[in-house]
């Protein structure tokens, strides 16, 4: 594998464990973990800590979806690896 390839896959990595790590904390830390602390505010009429829990991690976890497409399609522009 070149060196281009290497700081390519790199920077992927990099993305991947940034935005797992986002969903990890928000599916997991906020639905469970300060599920209770959460509890004490509202959202849309129901507890954020259940709303994180029952919905909220399934827009982010969309969102992060999207922001993945985004940072890979730059990512394959800036080393080359795009299709034209």
């Amino acid at each position: 594998m070149n060196e281009k390839a290497k700081e390519y896959w790199k920077k992927h990595l990099t993305l991947l464990a940034i935005l797992l790590t986002i969903w990890f904390i928000v599916s997991f830390g906020f639905g469970i973990l300060l599920v209770d602390e959460l509890n004490q505010f509202r959202l849309g009429g129901f507890k954020l800590g259940f709303w994180f829990a029952q919905q909220g991690s399934q827009y982010v976890f969309v969102i992060l979806i999207f922001i993945y497409v985004y940072r890979m399609n730059k990512l394959d522009k800036e080393f080359d690896f795009d299709e034209k």
